[in-house]
């Protein structure tokens, strides 16, 4: 599994949504320029994480003055592996190809089984964590 940037910015803007209350039911919407600055994230590129996470189902985003972004369900219902999908695609490649893809023949045919096993590894861990899990090991600050 490799973690690009932008899987690593898509995690850390969620969290900081779901840390600030970003629940959209008492009026407080993450801004963009806020997130950017916070995680240190170019506001350029977070604007294009911030979009595939809105389609895939996981923002909302509010217009306006006002506005900003809001998750759409509660932390403990989004796990890292929601995340990861949504910004990434599939969460293990093999030659730029998802591992179930990946086919082999002759002596190295054994290969497609460990690309397997180390994909469902990977899934178990991402799909077990939520944005909640993360929020209660992080350091609390003032």
């Amino acid at each position: 599994m490799y973690v690009s940037a932008r899987s690593d910015y898509a995690l850390r803007a969620m969290l900081a949504v779901a840390s600030g209350g970003g629940d959209g039911e008492h009026g407080e919407l993450a801004k963009a320029a806020s997130l950017a600055e916070a995680q240190d994230i170019p506001l350029s590129f977070l604007q294009g994480i911030l979009l595939d996470l809105r389609r895939a189902g996981l923002l909302h985003s509010h217009r306006g003055a006002d506005g900003g972004y809001a998750l759409t369900r509660p932390p403990d219902e989004i796990t890292v592996g929601d995340v990861l999908r949504a910004v990434g695609g599939s969460l293990t490649t093999v030659r730029g190809l998802p591992a179930e893809r990946a086919g082999y023949h002759g002596v190295a045919a054994g290969l497609t089984d460990v690309w397997l096993a180390v994909h469902g590894a990977i899934a178990t861990v991402v799909d077990s964590t939520s944005l909640a899990d993360l929020l209660t090991h992080a350091p609390t600050t003032s």
